[in-house]
């Protein structure tokens, strides 16, 4: 009896049945988050769920790893894009950043 914990839908993986993504319980996982922990962060998983999701990232470790790889690197392309397009909003956040901590009297952020 076979069953299917994992789901592939549009080019990202999913939890079967549910609209959490495998990287969320997998990224839990890889830093030391218990499973037991993992159901409590996400409370549409149930523990046999976030188990067979850990089952299933071991068993393909190798093509996950990849895929996670591809979107962190999709994520900093986006992020600069949107960075350039938004160049004026990024710039006054930062000011912001800077006063805020400079009336906390925290130490000098450092520049993303």
């Amino acid at each position: 009896m076979s069953k299917d914990y994992v789901t592939q839908v549009n080019g990202t993986y999913r939890i079967t049945g549910t609209r959490v993504s495998l990287d969320s319980v997998v990224y839990a996982f890889l830093n030391g988050v218990s499973p037991e922990s993992i159901v409590d962060s996400f409370p549409s998983l149930t523990l046999e769920q976030v188990y067979g999701a850990i089952t299933y990232y071991l068993a393909n470790q190798a093509a996950i790893d990849a895929y996670l790889r591809q979107g962190e690197t999709e994520f900093v392309a986006l992020s600069q894009r949107l960075r350039e397009q938004n160049l004026l909003l990024h710039q006054k956040l930062a000011a912001f950043r800077h006063q805020k901590q400079t009336i906390a009297g925290g130490p000098e952020p450092t520049p993303s």
